[in-house]
C-alpha cells in the first residue's frame, strides 16, 4: 500500500495560504477580462506563461526528470478535473459578482472533508460531519431558492457552475494527496498547465472565429464561445501577471496538499472569501448580497469548527503514540 508522506503542517499552511492570494489575484483579473476576451483564450495565455515558470522550478527541484511519471492516466484526470473546475467557475464569473462566485465554489473544502472518508481513508467525527452539513446549508442560502430569475440576475445553472467547480476541485485535491508520494509539485504544475493549454487550443480550433456566439447570448455564453481578440497594448501587463499567477497556484497547492493532510490544509482556503470580497469591491464596486453574507458566515464557522476539531486530533496523535497498519 502507498505510503502518504510526514504531515508537516506548518509549512503546508504558508503554501496554501500563497496560493489563495494567488488565485483571489487570478480571478479578479479573469473577471476583469471577461468582457472583451474569450475564456479559452485567456486560459491559453495564462497556462503558456505559466509552464515558462513551472519549468523552471521543476530545473530548480531536480531536473527534467522529475516530470516522468509511471501513473500519466491519474495525472492526465487529475488535470481534467482542474480544467473543469477553473473553466466552470470562470463562466460563472462572467455572470455574478466575483464574491458571490467565490462563496458557492467555498463548498470546495466542504467536499474535500467528506471525501477524504473513501479517497484517503481519513477519519472525520460526527462533530466535524454536522459542521460540513451547516457550511452546506450555507450554500443552499447563496443559492436562494426562493428567488426568482430576476432577483438573481443569472440563471439557476449559472449559480451552480462554481458548486461544480468546487466537487471537481476537491477531487483534484484529494487525488494530488495521492500523487504527491511520487511527484514534486513543479512537475505537478506542469502536468497541469499542460492540460490547459490542449483543451484551450481545442476550443481555439472550434470557436475561435465566434460563430457559435451572438449578440443576444447571455455573458456567460458569450465569455465562454466569443472570438478570439488580439490584446490591447494595455492588457499585456495582466496577461503575464496571470501567467505568473497560474505557476504560483500550481506549484503552492500541490505542495499544500503533497505536505499535509487534507482536513489540515483546506480550512485555510477559507482566507479567499474575504480576499474576494475586497476584490469585489475594490475593483468592481460589489457587495454582497444578505443571503451571501450569512452563507459565507456558515461556511466560514463551519470551516472554521473542522479545523480545530482536526488540530485537536493532530495534537493528541502526537501526545499518544500509536501503532499504524499499512
Amino acid at each position: 500500500m502507498t505510503v502518504l508522506p510526514q504531515n508537516r503542517a506548518g509549512p503546508a499552511i504558508a503554501f496554501v495560504l500563497a496560493g489563495i492570494l494567488a488565485i483571489s489575484v487570478n480571478d479578479m483579473l479573469i473577471k476583469r477580462l471577461s468582457g472583451g476576451y474569450p475564456l479559452h483564450e485567456l486560459v491559453f495565455v495564462r497556462s503558456a506563461i505559466g509552464i515558462v515558470f513551472s519549468l523552471v522550478l521543476v530545473q530548480i527541484e531536480g531536473g527534467w526528470h522529475i516530470l516522468k511519471t509511471d501513473r500519466p492516466g491519474l495525472h492526465l484526470l487529475r488535470g481534467a478535473l482542474v480544467v473543469i473546475a477553473n473553466m466552470t467557475f470562470f463562466v460563472a464569473l462572467g455572470a455574478i459578482p466575483l464574491a458571490d462566485a467565490t462563496a458557492l465554489f467555498f463548498a470546495a473544502p466542504l467536499f474535500i472533508t467528506l471525501l477524504s472518508i473513501p479517497i484517503l481513508g481519513e477519519k472525520v467525527g460526527l462533530l466535524r460531519l454536522g459542521a460540513v452539513m451547516v457550511g452546506f446549508v450555507g450554500v443552499v442560502i447563496m443559492q436562494r431558492p426562493w428567488a426568482g430569475s430576476e432577483t438573481l440576475g443569472a440563471s439557476r445553472l449559472v449559480l451552480l457552475l462554481p458548486v461544480l467547480a468546487a466537487l471537481t476541485y476537491a477531487l483534484n485535491q484529494l487525488m494530488t494527496r495521492k500523487l504527491g508520494v511520487s511527484s514534486k509539485a513543479s512537475a505537478l504544475s506542469v502536468y497541469i498547465q499542460s492540460v490547459f493549454i490542449v483543451v484551450s487550443l481545442g476550443f481555439f480550433l472550434v470557436v475561435s472565429d465566434g460563430r457559435f456566439v451572438s449578440e443576444g447570448s447571455s455573458p456567460s455564453m458569450q465569455f465562454l464561445l466569443r472570438a478570439w481578440v488580439w490584446p490591447a497594448p494595455g492588457d499585456g501587463w495582466i496577461f503575464v501577471g496571470m501567467g505568473l499567477n497560474a505557476a504560483v497556484i500550481g506549484y503552492c497547492l500541490s505542495a499544500a496538499y503533497r505536505m499535509a493532510d487534507a482536513a489540515t490544509v483546506a480550512p485555510f482556503e477559507y482566507m479567499g472569501l474575504p480576499l474576494a470580497v475586497f476584490w469585489g469591491f475594490m475593483i468592481f464596486g460589489d457587495l454582497p448580497a444578505w443571503e451571501v453574507w450569512i452563507g459565507i458566515a456558515l461556511i466560514l464557522g463551519s470551516g472554521l469548527f473542522v479545523f480545530l476539531r482536526e488540530r485537536q486530533k493532530t495534537r493528541v496523535r502526537v501526545s499518544r503514540p500509536t501503532t499504524r497498519r499499512y
